[in-house]
């Protein structure tokens, strides 16, 4: 069963828009919730054959789009609400992930009989990954924590730093999109909430404080996300397993869009060795 750009409803937040697919046979299964990373989006290149696999291996996986993201709900796909995406922050992605959890795991939803409260996994891709880690250092629901390409310190990212003093005069920055060839824009407030909240967002203190099984899956030809910074969770996590696809990029040599029906090979692996530690 799939169901594509439902709208979870908050009061006094934007609503986030989520896609879920797995088989309806009223016995309850694991629940994967996925976090995309940034300028990412749910149904980016090949996430929705991501979600298929893991419905085969009867899991109740769900993708979401961060509320600030940038899309909408009309249009979930790119970014046609920058004014959104200058006022995400890491808090509000945070909060998100929470407000999900929130949701499948409380018995108001239309889907519990098919949900495993006691067995919950989330994976982040990228900044999703960070955000990932620090969520599940701080909630006891989560059983399983797995990055993809994930990223080890906020504190470096460039959309957390760049010419400061310039950032806070203008009151908003400025990222080219290389696909949209849009100019994302970034207000001083994102860098105000990393600010406030460093301690927080600190990855590393995060992940040291993980005991859950943890696995790292990171591709050798990163330029995006090094490698190292993968090498880094593992050493700051000395209980994770760390698996390497070999010469996989940043998103494991898919793209967007993707157009055939299958997943490349290293996308592939990076889902089979997910779903053998899920199980395992």
């Amino acid at each position: 069963m799939i169901l594509k750009n439902q709208v979870l409803e908050r009061k006094d937040n934007k609503p986030i828009v989520w896609d879920a697919y797995f088989h309806k046979n009223s016995q309850k299964k694991p629940l994967v919730i996925f976090c995309h990373g940034y300028k990412g989006f749910k149904d980016w290149g090949a996430w929705h054959l991501v979600a298929q696999e893991f419905s085969k291996t009867y899991m109740f996986f769900v993708k979401f789009n961060f509320s600030h993201n940038g899309g909408t709900i009309d249009n979930p796909i790119d970014f046609p609400d920058l004014e959104a995406f200058a006022e995400n922050n890491y808090s509000k992605e945070l909060d998100d992930l929470d407000a999900v959890l929130n949701y499948f795991t409380s018995n108001n939803n239309n889907y519990s009989g098919e949900i495993d409260q006691s067995n919950i996994i989330i994976i982040g891709h990228s900044r999703g990954g960070g955000i990932a880690v620090i969520k599940a250092s701080e909630d006891n629901r989560i059983g399983k924590l797995i990055t993809w390409a994930g990223v080890c310190d906020f504190a470096k990212r460039t959309a957390t730093v760049g010419d400061l003093e310039q950032w806070k005069k203008d009151g908003v920055k400025y990222v080219l999109n290389g696909r949209t060839k849009q100019q994302m824009p970034h207000n001083y407030q994102f860098y105000e909430d990393f600010e406030a909240n460093q301690d927080r967002l600190n990855i590393e203190k995060a992940i040291k404080k993980i005991t859950i099984p943890t696995l790292i899956i990171h591709g050798t030809s990163d330029t995006s996300v090094l490698y190292k910074e993968a090498e880094n969770l593992h050493e700051w996590h000395t209980h994770s397993v760390l698996f390497p696809v070999k010469n996989a990029d940043h998103v494991f040599n898919s793209k967007h869009p993707w157009e055939d029906d299958k997943l490349p090979q290293e996308l592939q692996e990076v889902v089979s060795e997910t779903v053998s530690f899920i199980k395992n």
